[in-house]
């Protein structure tokens, strides 16, 4: 459930490291928990990742949502 969560934030990336917070809060505090994401728990509609949390945010979203094209492009 994290990793799904954790690439879907991808989808919502704005300000180079920022992302739409509407997700379940159990999984974001865990987020959180596990360093990928700055404290949910405030007043903005968005979430800061961190370093790794985007790093790690974009290979999932790479390998959940992205479709590899045979043709090499």
């Amino acid at each position: 459930m994290d990793e799904a969560v954790l690439a879907l934030l991808y989808l919502t990336l704005h300000d180079y490291d920022r992302a739409w917070k509407g997700h379940d809060w159990d999984a974001m505090d865990r987020l959180y928990e596990r360093g990928f994401i700055c404290n949910p728990a405030n007043k903005t509609k968005s979430v800061v990742f961190t370093e790794e949390g985007l790093r790690e945010s974009k290979r999932l979203f790479e390998r959940y949502f992205v479709i590899a094209d045979n043709k090499g492009e």
